[in-house]
């Protein structure tokens, strides 16, 4: 929660408080005084607090808003827990929380305020004392953290995904500022654009030896406020650090990491300071909370004079962090950049098609996450390979005679074939298959119910809710209530599609089970409130042994005198599907890789061919 919502939050307690402490007393006694201080210190109303305090209120109220300042709270909380009076003294015991903000837990603790009668009305005898029960005369109030470095987002080999970045992380330490607190940090605020009341809380609640961090800058940012940075006095203190902050590709699917600004600070409201880096995209924002962890805090007494830490009043070790470990393979990763190099536009998606892992996710002029992952494009005829298993079920079979007219209506509906015509002559089913022959495919809608058709769709995890960290798209097909939507299914024109799903079905064939996607091996979820993930994953579902058979055979005869067989050394299996807007699909695999390639004006068997063909030749 953001520090301004358990503000808020504390405000709105703050007449329940009130009414609380009210209903527990009755006049004559030391209500009064009890309810007024905790309430004024509560509330930030020091003026009413000091009222009921014996001691000078000038002194009571300048420590009560130093207490704010030294703990860097966000807010205070009080219970009261009993009042005893024994004769002229009282002495009300309370629990206090008191949010240090920061993402850390509350710090709650009890205490004790004595009173007595001072000219017939109860006052808090005043002491450091009544703020916590070991703060003493000559001492205040610190908060030390100590974070962890950020961990890396890992392939699945542990090599890292990402290079070491420089980050310049601007700060002060307490004791060099002196008198000149206010100043130094009017000036940073005007630099760096974090709030000043902000950045003298993080000064004021620091141990006045340690070095806090109060700014991050990326290296161009820096160059151009390096001026301005120079020029505020006292001296900022500039700690040059390296951090893994630079993606290595995939890089949209890693994402990139950034310095905390004033408005990634506002957003975020978790357990980042200024200094820390933090997730722009990718999995670096979606697991920001497992990569940093959190950090260790301890509220701890600080001696006045001398600077030195006396005792420590509360410590949280903080969650630990750690790395994200990933299914993308390197290797495969390098193949799959390496093939698109001379393609215009494209992408490609690699997985194992034994267990769906996905292995790359290359691109050139299109998004890994928002093509590559959740794009949403038309399947065209390379969807006959899950039309196929409708077909095949139905009946239809590979060998079964099919005319490949120039055009033909189904339904109403017109379909062209635009290329590969064969005009009159009949091919197999198999052959048309191969060739992606729209208006034979289409001629087949009577041969097969809707209901198979969708289910068979379902079947290789088209419209299925997944679990990915990062947004995806598993496909879609309407509802088919005419021969007309069942041609247009067939032939893929009704029916969405992205890269990644056309890879999980090509690995379906391979592997005879299609299975849902992994991208993260550990841990097991993203950040909670973040990501795409389903409760229950879907479970595999495995393609009918015959069906998958013939199916083999006629992704045999899709590759044949096609550039992506000719590719390594292993035989290669797929499809080739024209698209409108001079798009292309090729869907297929190779040895146990399944792999889907888009392009735009560009040749998408030649770029599988690529692809395999630098597998080969990394081995």
């Amino acid at each position: 929660m953001s520090r301004v919502r358990r503000t808020l939050a504390a405000t709105a307690s703050l007449a329940v408080a009130s009414m609380t402490l009210t209903a527990c007393f009755a006049e004559p006694s030391a209500h009064n005084a009890i309810r007024d201080f905790l309430v004024g210190w509560q509330s930030g109303d020091y003026e009413l607090a000091a009222s009921r305090a014996d001691g000078d209120p000038a002194v009571v109220r300048k420590a009560l808003e130093a207490t704010k300042l030294d703990l860097d709270a966000a807010s205070y909380r009080f219970h009261i827990k009993s009042v005893v009076r024994e004769g002229e003294a009282t002495t009300a015991t309370f629990s206090a929380e008191v949010d240090l903000g920061e993402n850390n837990p509350l710090w709650e603790y009890e205490s004790t305020l004595p009173l007595r009668l001072v000219d017939g009305a109860w006052k808090v005898r005043w002491s450091p004392s009544v703020l916590h029960p070991q703060l003493k005369d000559g001492q205040r109030f610190a908060v030390k953290p100590d974070p962890e470095p950020r961990q890396n987002v890992l392939d699945r080999n542990g090599g890292a995904l990402q290079r070491s970045g420089r980050l310049y992380v601007v700060g002060v330490r307490p004791a060099d500022l002196g008198d000149n607190t206010a100043s130094f940090v009017k000036q940073l605020a005007e630099v760096t654009g974090f709030a000043e009341d902000r950045l003298l809380s993080r000064v004021r609640s620091a141990p006045p030896g340690d070095f806090v961090q109060l700014a991050t800058f990326g290296t161009d940012r820096y160059q151009r406020v390096k001026a301005k940075l120079d020029a505020i006095t006292p001296k900022v203190t500039v700690d040059l650090q390296e951090q893994p902050v630079e993606p290595a590709s995939p890089r949209e699917i890693v994402g990139r990491v950034g310095a905390l600004t004033p408005e990634t600070e506002v957003k975020l409201g978790g357990p980042q300071r200024a200094g820390d880096s933090v997730g722009i995209n990718g999995l670096q924002k979606e697991y920001q909370d497992h990569l940093t962890g959190s950090t260790e805090s301890q509220v701890i007494t600080i001696d006045l004079k001398t600077g030195n830490e006396v005792a420590v009043l509360k410590k949280w070790d903080g969650r630990t962090n750690g790395p994200v470990h990933t299914t993308i393979d390197s290797r495969l990763q390098k193949a799959a950049d390496d093939a698109l190099l001379a393609a215009e536009s494209g992408t490609i998606v690699a997985v194992d098609a034994a267990n769906s892992q996905i292995r790359a996710v290359g691109s050139r002029g299109m998004g890994q996450v928002k093509d590559a992952l959740g794009g949403k494009y038309p399947a065209g005829t390379a969807f006959s390979i899950v039309a196929a298993d409708a077909l095949l079920k139905a009946g239809v079979k590979p060998s079964q005679r099919l005319r490949c007219p120039t055009s033909r209506t189904v339904g109403g509906a017109p379909f062209v074939q635009a290329s590969q015509q064969t005009g009159g002559v009949s091919a197999t089913f198999q052959e048309n298959f191969a060739k992606g022959c729209v208006t034979a495919l289409a001629s087949l809608a009577r041969r097969v119910t809707p209901d198979k058709l969708q289910s068979s769709a379902k079947a290789f995890g088209i419209g299925v809710k997944w679990k990915l960290p990062l947004k995806s798209f598993s496909g879609s097909m309407p509802a088919l209530d005419s021969d007309a939507d069942e041609a247009k299914a067939i032939a893929g024109q009704n029916v969405q599609v992205s890269p990644l799903t056309m890879a999980l079905v090509a690995g379906a064939v391979k592997s005879g089970t299609w299975r849902p996607p992994t991208l993260v091996t550990s841990p097991a979820a993203p950040d909670p409130g973040t990501g795409q993930v389903a409760e229950t994953p879907p479970a595999p579902v495995p393609v009918d042994p015959k069906v998958r058979s013939a199916l083999t055979k006629m992704m045999q005869a899709g590759v044949a005198g096609n550039p992506a067989a000719q590719g390594g050394k292993g035989r290669v299996y797929g499809v080739t599907a024209d698209l409108p807007d001079d798009m292309a699909w090729f869907v297929g695999w190779q040895g146990n890789v399944a792999v889907a390639v888009l392009v735009k004006n560009s040749d998408a068997a030649a770029v599988a061919g690529r692809f395999f063909g630098a597998l080969e030749n990394s081995r």
